[in-house]
């Protein structure tokens, strides 16, 4: 039987940004809050770290490229919640409620730094998920080829990836204006700012705390919000693509 309690996943969430993002919400999302992670171990860790600081998340295990986890992290959310109300994709989709989709700002240099033909595709407003993965798929080949800057891309796979994710963000705002307007479902990707993780070292400006800020802002956008929406945003404002 389903809870009528809210509910908020966040998925990559055992260490890093992800982790910051679950201490946060656990402190203002006034509903449950489930921390994901791959590795099970890993996760229940996470999670007794909060435990002690008086934080109740709960764990459920995903693999993001498992379609086995996927269905059963479904399962689990349609059995005990009816659904989901936030979703923060740090690993890396949709349901009623606020979707954050963490980019980079990397996306944007990046985009900046592919030829005048790329961009304006990149920057279309009818541009489809089909020509979107046709597009990630040809940087692919031609990066294998060696081709890639003749063919106007730039010399960053990280940044053509976080370009994935912006667009694709924003195709699915568009989607989602298009059949589901009246669901008031806000959809957004956004940059946690250059952030002291295992990935980028200790080098980083931003704490996982710090870091965790706006995608937690774009996950608590008050009911009845009508934005942003479909956006890329960057220390809470939204930076034009």
């Amino acid at each position: 039987m389903s809870s009528d309690r809210p509910v908020a996943l966040v998925t990559g969430a055992n260490k890093g940004i992800g982790f910051a993002i679950v201490r946060d919400l656990c402190r203002k999302f006034l509903g449950d809050v489930v921390l994901t992670a791959r590795d099970e171990s890993r996760g229940h860790e996470a999670v007794k770290q909060l435990q002690t600081e008086g934080l109740s998340p709960r764990f459920h295990q995903l693999d993001i490229d498992n379609p086995q986890s996927i269905r059963a992290l479904r399962d689990f959310l349609l059995q005990e919640y009816g659904g989901l109300n936030v979703l923060v994709n740090n690993a890396g989709i949709a349901f009623k409620g606020r979707v954050v989709n963490v980019s980079s700002g990397m996306s944007l240099r990046a985009l900046k730094s592919c030829s005048p033909e790329l961009q304006q595709k990149f920057r279309s407003e009818t541009i489809t998920e089909e020509e979107l993965v046709g597009l990630m798929n040809k940087f692919i080949e031609d990066a294998k080829k060696g081709v890639h800057a003749k063919e106007g891309w730039p010399n960053s796979a990280y940044g053509v990836t976080k370009i994935g994710v912006t667009v694709l963000s924003r195709i699915y705002a568009r989607k989602l204006n298009e059949e589901r307007r009246e669901d008031k479902i806000l959809l957004n990707a956004c940059c946690p700012g250059w952030v002291r993780t295992d990935m980028t070292g200790p080098e980083a400006t931003k704490s996982p705390e710090e870091g965790a800020e706006t995608p937690v802002y774009l996950a608590l956008l008050p009911s009845g919000a009508e934005g942003p929406h479909g956006q890329f945003v960057q220390d809470k404002k939204v930076e034009p693509w």
